[in-house]
């Protein structure tokens, strides 16, 4: 605290002012970031029809209609989304597990310290272009190459999650601290003994943590991949839709809830046991 008030006490005038002014500048440049912010989010909100008063007109009322008539929930035909709900969960770990081993392989190949340019370049843009199709395009594509059912909807989770966890994986080696590796060599230790010792202990838990929340991401988005075709929750859901049964719609959305609820369960569980080994 001395030294601190010695050093302020030391600044003469034009310091004062020269670090004054470039306070204000910072403060300035700041104010004008966030209000461009600001007016990029209305302009877009606007032109969706967002600001309009009159989209929203007996909205409160039709949201409340449709849930008077979805409740109570009907379970009655419990006993037949046995099969899809496991096929939906199957699709999801499949899927998670073929994604995340190409998304690694690619992801390897793809991070700017571990590649040359010329290599991690290309491997990019095939990264971007996996992730920039929807997973219904996925869907789509998959049911016309291999016919309906659920292995379609893996294919289709594999490969837009091939796309988005390749490009985490790619950043997470791309922040590893090459210091304990480099220490590791002046010693004489192996590259296995550098990746075991040094990258592994530092990647694997963020590769964890992507995976079990790409795993989540696509028990989800198992139950849209029905509306083309692939089976799963989601197709009993579209079906109840179309025929305005609300009531047993509502029901198989809690058994998707409860569902990825104990997904949650499961990978908290999983990654304490990785991370901690408890």
């Amino acid at each position: 605290m001395a030294s601190l008030a010695e050093a302020i006490q030391n600044l003469n005038a034009a310091d004062l002012d020269s670090v004054v002014e470039d306070g204000r500048r910072r403060a300035g440049k700041t104010l004008a970031q966030v209000l461009l912010t600001v007016l990029l989010v209305l302009g877009a909100f606007a032109y969706t029809g967002g600001l309009s008063a009159e989209r929203y007109r007996g909205a409160v009322t039709t949201i409340l209609t449709l849930v008077g008539e979805s409740l109570p929930p009907d379970f009655s035909r419990w006993s037949n989304w046995g099969r899809p709900l496991l096929e939906t969960l199957a699709m999801s770990v499949a899927g998670t597990a073929l994604g995340a081993v190409a998304g690694l392989a690619l992801g390897a190949l793809a991070a700017r310290n571990t590649t040359p340019r010329w290599l991690h370049e290309p491997v990019r843009l095939l990264l971007n272009t996996a992730r920039s199709i929807p997973g219904l395009v996925w869907g789509v594509l998959f049911v016309a190459s291999v016919g309906f059912g659920p292995l379609p909807g893996v294919f289709a989770l594999a490969g837009h999650s091939t796309g988005v966890l390749g490009k985490l994986y790619a950043e997470i080696l791309e922040h590893v601290d090459p210091g304990p590796g480099n220490a590791l060599r002046s010693q004489g230790v192996s590259p296995l003994g550098v990746l075991r010792f040094s990258l592994w202990p530092q990647i694997m838990p963020r590769i964890v943590d992507v995976t079990l929340y790409r795993w989540e991401h696509n028990l989800r988005a198992a139950t849209t991949l029905g509306v083309v075709g692939a089976g799963g929750l989601g197709l009993e859901v579209v079906t109840a839709f179309h025929l305005f049964e609300y009531r047993e719609a509502l029901a198989l959305i809690l058994v998707m809830l409860a569902l990825v609820t104990l997904i949650n369960v499961a990978g908290a569980a999983i990654r304490g046991h990785l991370l901690h080994g408890a």
